[in-house]
């Protein structure tokens, strides 16, 4: 018999999460990194390169699922380790307040954010960040761009399933839009 309070961390496998993507939406942490300047403001937004579930290369923002028995916090903080290197140093607050709240389905009109292998709700963050930012694990590169160049219709078309709108209303959150 087992004991019914030990609980298991870790990863689900793959089959079981497919099962679970079916029948359930997924919790997701996103973090929009950014550079701070000394005097407050955003001089940088960092995007990544990275391979889409739907086998596209294009610009993305740091996300990833909360795992069972995770913290919000650490969330954050293992995924933004996860695609912006160890050395990435994120000044994440105690208690973090998402900017956003965003809804991925896999039938893209239901709310222009898409992801065609789950119902997903992602909590989205802007995360400030001071050290080292090397590609790590599936990130295939990171640019760090001015707020003007992120907001650009460029990288707009670089981005896919509704990122490029997520990356908008953080840069309005931040008050870096005309």
């Amino acid at each position: 018999m087992t004991d019914k309070t030990e609980t298991q961390h870790g990863w689900l496998s793959e089959e079981d999460i497919a099962t679970v993507r079916e029948r359930l939406p997924i919790v997701y942490v996103e973090a929009v990194p950014v550079r701070v300047s000394d005097d407050g403001r955003v001089s940088e937004v960092g995007l990544l390169l990275r391979a889409m579930p739907d086998g596209t290369i294009s610009r993305a923002i740091v996300s990833g699922r909360v795992l069972w028995g995770e913290r919000i916090r650490d969330a954050l903080i293992r995924n933004v380790e996860k695609d912006l290197g160890s050395l990435a140093m994120p000044r994440i607050p105690a208690s973090p307040a998402p900017f956003t709240v965003v809804e991925y389905f896999p039938d893209p009109s239901v709310s222009g954010f898409h992801d065609p292998r789950q119902h997903a709700v992602s909590l989205a963050y802007v995360v400030p960040v001071e050290g080292i930012c090397e590609p790590s694990q599936v990130t295939l590169d990171i640019a760090w761009l001015t707020p003007e160049e992120a907001n650009s219709s460029e990288v707009s078309k670089e981005m896919t399933s509704g990122q490029d709108r997520l990356l908008r209303t953080a840069l309005a959150h931040l008050g870096c839009l005309p």
